[in-house]
């Protein structure tokens, strides 16, 4: 009995301590677009995952195993010799126009993220155009309390908002002209 009291006691004392005892939440982000160009054209642009290119912040892209599971990319980003971000495929679907990626290795410099998962799907749209749904789920660049400013919730928001919004406005600007 007493040991049972003793433990009781010391949950008591802990418990609040835990409440505050927190590390950052994953958090999500999804854009969509609408593309003046039928799913099957805005597919041809985006569903190779060794080629970025249609992404105004990819100098430029390579990389082993085409479209299969485990193919991995890497894009320079800006210029020749660019901040990199590697990336594996872990699934792939062109039936369904899908594919889903992580982020293998970024510097936080570059990407304010870690753990970093995305998902890219074209769709059809009611006006015979297609929707692209970009879709991530990531944890902030700083893993414990009190991130700095630069590696905050906020900041890892934005910058995946940033790199979202820049490709779907390529890729409406790419088709805006069909």
């Amino acid at each position: 009995m007493r040991l049972l009291r003793n433990l009781i006691t010391i949950v008591a004392m802990i418990a609040p301590a835990l409440a505050f005892a927190h590390g950052p939440t994953r958090q999500k982000v999804t854009l969509t677009a609408d593309v003046a160009a039928p799913p099957a054209e805005v597919w041809a642009v985006v569903g190779n995952f060794q080629d970025m290119s249609w992404h105004p912040a990819v100098h430029s892209s390579t990389g082993e195993g085409g479209n299969d599971i485990d193919a991995t990319r890497l894009l320079v980003l800006g210029a020749e010799d660019g901040p990199t971000i590697a990336e594996i495929l872990y699934k792939f679907s062109d039936e369904k126009m899908s594919y889903s990626y992580r982020i293998t290795d970024v510097l936080v410099e570059v990407l304010p993220v870690t753990n970093y998962s995305s998902h890219l799907t074209v769709k059809p749209a009611d006006n015979g155009g297609s929707t692209v749904e970009w879709r991530g789920a990531f944890y902030r660049g700083y893993p414990n309390n009190d991130p700095p400013a630069e590696l905050s919730d906020e900041a890892a928001i934005a910058a995946v908002t940033g790199v979202y919004q820049a490709g779907l406005d390529a890729l409406v600007a790419r088709f805006a002209s069909n």
